[in-house]
């Protein structure tokens, strides 16, 4: 639930909203069962929070009737539930059944891309080209590592080159120069 609450927000606001809502649906028969409106108050604070209540009551319910309540720990089984794709699959198998499995994301796209690890723009791809690249035994804390250096490092718009240890291996050409 708190991978799809994650969208297009923050993870402190997660971390804020993710308590109260499990200690008021502590489990997917109680979140199936929500009152919508209860729950778009208590994630109000992440966004898009009309939509994501729909998606995790929905989710809810999935697990209910589909596995009994139960997470799986399968990227196909993840993936028929509704609201979760191969990325929340991955960082559901990675973080919370501790498998080997590689989470794209925008950062981890543009870390990919801007170190020359994958040409691509599709995130299956780029999957794939960083599986081949790294052994199985790191791949589940890869993507964790990734994102923070995207958030703290390599951001989007202006990345801190003058900050970046990997600045004399990263073949990205439009490298700013320190801010004076």
């Amino acid at each position: 639930m708190a991978t799809v609450i994650s969208a297009q927000t923050t993870d402190e606001n997660v971390n804020r909203a993710t308590p109260g809502l499990f200690s008021r649906y502590p489990n997917p028969a109680a979140l199936a069962q929500a009152d919508p409106a209860d729950v778009e108050k208590i994630i109000f604070s992440t966004g898009f929070y009309r939509q994501k209540t729909k998606s995790i009551i929905e989710l809810s319910r999935d697990l209910v009737v589909r596995f009994d309540g139960v997470v799986p720990d399968t990227i196909e089984e993840l993936m028929v539930l509704r609201g979760v794709g191969r990325k929340t699959a991955s960082v559901v198998l990675a973080e919370a059944f501790g498998q080997r499995a590689i989470a794209v994301d925008t950062h981890v796209r543009r870390l990919s891309n801007r170190l020359g690890l994958s040409d691509s723009k599709d995130p299956g791809d780029i999957e794939t080209d960083l599986k081949s690249l790294f052994p199985p035994a790191g791949w589940g804390g890869l993507s964790m590592r990734l994102i923070q250096y995207g958030r703290d490092v390599c951001v989007a718009r202006t990345p801190r080159c003058h900050a970046c240890d990997l600045i004399d291996l990263c073949p990205f050409p439009d490298k700013t120069a320190p801010v004076r």
